[in-house]
């Protein structure tokens, strides 16, 4: 008996290899076939994607936080976590696959009192059964089965792919809020020193109005500077300890032990990133692989929704011995066995099954047009990135000739003035001016990292490094 449920399982195991899942055939890409912003790709230059944050990011301060965060980040946690979910899921659904062993014991022991006894006495019965059973194993003839099982890889690794984007996604993050933490200290300290500077200047104005050499509006003009530079110091003061506080929260963890912080003049990030081409992004970009994974889901639940209109055959059975007694369990003849297969066969399910199959339809459209919005998605992104690259560049140039421009300016005014032929306006003028150009030009310095920064998450930087780090998990 157990050799012909053998052979019956394995039979319905071959039988059961068809699909009516229709055919997936990847959409076409909604994007145009090159960027309006091509970028030179040199012979040996790596792409995004095979880049790792390490190599991008050479500040050894950005790269103690980001490591940090990589172990401490609540989110990339949870994202982590949805993966273990989304294996166990897979795990359980794949358990349909296979036959359902169980090892059974029973045992029964009644008195039958003797007015309802057919004898018309009393009786004492038992009853014990050691054995297999084999409980209500699907022949997926239509591959329903398999269909939800295929749905249910598709989700996994959907999933899988979701973990490495928030990878990308968070060590991307972490960096622009540490530039931008640093920037704000840079403007902070220059604030710091324009205050000090209106400080000496106000002083001085207040000794020459005592002492009548120059008049009252000359004092409040004075005032009225260095007021503003200590609202604006008050400001970034503010700014930097809420930048702060978030990259705190990125991080996970109290920000300690680090080492010394680069300017934004010197950090040798990576900018000359090769963009490659819209349709490398399919590869690329985890967030798009993971669209096209849950497509794949949904392609496979039309196959499962499409079985269900078909027979259902199951199978029920066990084999062991039976007895009255316990010491006749094993002996000769004790023997038993049952076969009870089951078909079912779909007739009136008060359109259950036909409005399955077309949420299933639906549900492969929605799924359709997620895929391609994250493709529309990501190609904008990187459009936008490479539109601003070379922009920023010279940009850069032209707010330092600025900043240049305005510290001559102050210093021709100042000279102006002490030699009299000028006002005081001027250099207040003047020095308000060359403030605005400072705080400016870190605006812009700002602007060119994270613009980089961009590019990098948006082609998918670091791939290669997040595929290795979930393959090591596994």
């Amino acid at each position: 008996m157990i050799k012909q449920l053998t052979l019956t399982v394995l039979a319905a195991s071959v039988l059961s290899a068809c699909s009516m899942a229709p055919k997936y055939t990847r959409p076409d890409a909604p994007v145009a076939a090159d960027y309006a912003t091509p970028s030179a790709v040199a012979a040996n230059q790596l792409r995004a994607s095979e880049t790792g944050w390490r190599t991008f990011f050479p500040d050894a301060r950005l790269q103690s936080l980001i490591s940090t965060a990589l172990i401490n980040n609540r989110d990339l946690r949870v994202a982590a976590l949805r993966i273990e979910e989304a294996r166990a899921q897979y795990n359980i659904q794949s358990a349909d696959l296979l036959p359902n062993l169980n090892g059974t014991a029973t045992g029964n022991r009644g008195r039958t009192p003797a007015s309802v006894s057919p004898t018309g006495t009393s009786v004492v019965s038992s009853n014990y059964q050691v054995g297999l059973s084999l409980a209500s194993f699907e022949l997926d003839f239509f591959g329903r089965v398999r269909s939800l099982n295929d749905a249910a890889l598709a989700q996994y690794l959907a999933t899988e792919e979701a973990q490495r984007a928030a990878h990308i996604s968070l060590v991307a993050e972490v960096a622009k809020a540490y530039l931008a933490e640093r920037a704000f200290a840079e403007q902070l300290a220059l604030a710091q020193s324009t205050f000090d500077s209106r400080k000496q200047a106000y002083d001085l104005a207040k000794q020459r109005f005592e002492v009548g050499a120059s008049s009252a509006l000359d004092l409040r003009q004075n005032e009225a500077l260095l007021q503003s530079a200590r609202v604006a110091q008050l400001t970034l003061s503010r700014q930097r300890a809420q930048a702060f506080n978030a990259l705190t929260v990125l991080v996970g963890q109290p920000l300690t032990d680090l080492p010394p912080a680069q300017p934004l003049s010197a950090q040798n990030i990576v900018t000359d990133i090769p963009a490659g081409l819209p349709s490398d992004l399919l590869t690329q970009r985890p967030d798009i692989r993971s669209a096209e994974q849950s497509l794949l889901a949904a392609n496979a639940n039309i196959g499962a929704a499409r079985a269900a209109f078909f027979p259902r055959i199951s199978l029920t059975a066990g084999v062991g011995t039976a007895s009255n007694s316990l010491s006749g369990l094993f002996e000769n003849g004790s023997r038993a066995w049952s076969f009870a297969p089951q078909l079912v066969l779909p007739i009136f399910e008060g359109g259950r099954n036909i409005a399955n199959l077309d949420l299933s339809e639906v549900r492969k459209n929605i799924a359709i047009a997620s895929y391609e919005k994250s493709i529309q998605v990501a190609f904008r992104e990187v459009a936008d990135a490479l539109v601003a690259r070379g922009l920023l560049d010279e940009q850069i140039e032209a707010q330092r000739l600025v900043q240049d421009a305005q510290a001559e300016r102050l210093k021709l005014a100042n000279q102006r003035f002490e030699n009299g032929i000028s006002s005081s306006l001027d250099v207040l003028d003047a020095q308000r001016e060359l403030f605005s150009a400072e705080q400016d030009l870190v605006q812009v310095r700002l602007l060119r990292l994270t613009n980089a920064i961009d590019l990098y998450r948006s082609l998918g930087g670091g791939l290669a490094e997040t595929s290795t780090v979930a393959a090591t998990t596994k």
